[in-house]
């Protein structure tokens, strides 16, 4: 991927591997003209090209979710400017800095906790659970990141993770007429699944469109071996994506002031493929603003995809299967100080940076 040319002080430049083998010096070193700092950089990549794309995919359907929560699904992003405080708040969330709350500098910390070095390649479940970690650290937001697992999405738990906590105790909604109700937290729900060997069987292509038609639908984490996309809809047996592919330079902004916001937009029409070549490795992503809309959502998906197709692709259940270990709310992590060097080797790391775009942004 072609990469973008940035001041020599604020990135590891094209020289990095020939400056390695010269002396430690704080002596500028000059090349055809042009000045290079062999200190510049720290030792981590400059760059998540190559191994960045299910990153950037996780922080598209988070920024959706984010979308949904705070402006509404009918809210749309105006090329001419005027867009209300809440959207540059979500944007800021997502710049290339280190202390960004959904930044690749912070997926990438956080995924050492999941096994995932810096540089290594994601899976739709780890970045799933990373996003999940990491909501646990946005108080604005206060999202609910809910990962089901073994194909098995239950009721009981998500309803105890979105109840809003002080302490041991949930409050009531005091804008509620019911004093059964509680104060429901946005849901993310992530619903990893495989489904197939090496490629998607033909028997769940009808039930994995029908989750795209869902009105709390959140998009699907998927794509082909080590190509990761952000799919959307589909039209016919085509499904529509967006591609994270693309790379260009990182955007600056200072506290409190906006931000250059083309190139986190869809700036050219969604790409499409043969959803026959869809690796089987997938995330379902559904946003759910309130528990009616969760409430919802479960009806749905028991009447049009569990009770009309002969496989299910993943199973809904009212309660907590009793052989399951205690299902516990997750709670802010102990952030491991491994590859910490890396995060904070360049206050100006990942100057090119691959193109991540928001739906309806």
């Amino acid at each position: 991927m072609e990469t973008t040319n940035q001041p020599y002080e604020n990135q590891i430049n094209v020289f990095s591997e020939f400056l390695e083998d010269l002396p430690d010096t704080d002596e500028p070193v000059w090349v055809l003209g042009e000045c290079y700092n062999v200190k510049t950089g720290g030792t981590g990549p400059s760059s998540d090209t190559g191994w960045g794309c299910m990153l950037r995919c996780g922080q598209m359907i988070l920024a959706q979710a984010l979308v949904c929560s705070q402006l509404g699904r009918a809210w749309r992003w105006r090329a001419e400017g005027g867009q209300p405080e809440e959207y540059h708040r979500i944007l800021h969330c997502f710049l290339d800095k280190k202390d960004s709350c959904y930044s690749v500098h912070q997926m990438a910390q956080m995924g050492v906790g999941e096994g995932k070095s810096v540089g290594e390649w994601y899976g739709p479940n780890t970045v799933a659970q990373v996003l999940k970690k990491l909501a646990l650290f946005d108080d604005w937001n206060s999202l609910a990141v809910y990962v089901s697992m073994d194909n098995t999405v239950v009721i009981e738990d998500i309803k105890q993770a979105c109840l809003h906590t002080h302490g041991n105790r949930a409050t009531m909604c005091p804008h509620s007429q019911s004093q059964s109700r509680f104060d429901w937290r946005p849901l993310l729900l992530v619903i990893p699944l495989r489904l197939g060997i090496n490629h998607i069987n033909p028997v769940y292509i009808q039930a994995l469109k029908e989750c795209f038609k869902i009105p709390q639908s959140c998009g699907v984490l998927g794509g082909k071996p080590n190509l990761a996309y952000y799919f959307i809809g589909f039209v016919g047996e085509e499904l529509i994506y967006l591609d994270p592919h693309t790379t260009q330079s990182a955007v600056e902004s200072e506290a409190g002031s906006g931000v250059d916001d083309q190139s986190y937009h869809c700036l050219r029409s969604p790409r499409r493929m043969k959803i026959t070549n869809l690796d089987p490795s997938v995330a379902l992503g559904f946003f759910c603003k309130s528990e009616d809309d969760f409430d919802s959502w479960c009806n749905l998906v028991q009447q049009e995809i569990q009770m009309k197709r002969n496989l299910r692709m993943f199973e809904l259940v009212e309660n907590h299967p009793p052989h399951w270990p205690p299902f516990v709310p997750p709670t802010k992590p102990e952030v491991q100080t491994t590859g910490a060097e890396f995060i904070e080797s360049s206050d100006k790391l990942f100057e090119s940076e691959e193109e991540f775009e928001i739906l309806n942004v």
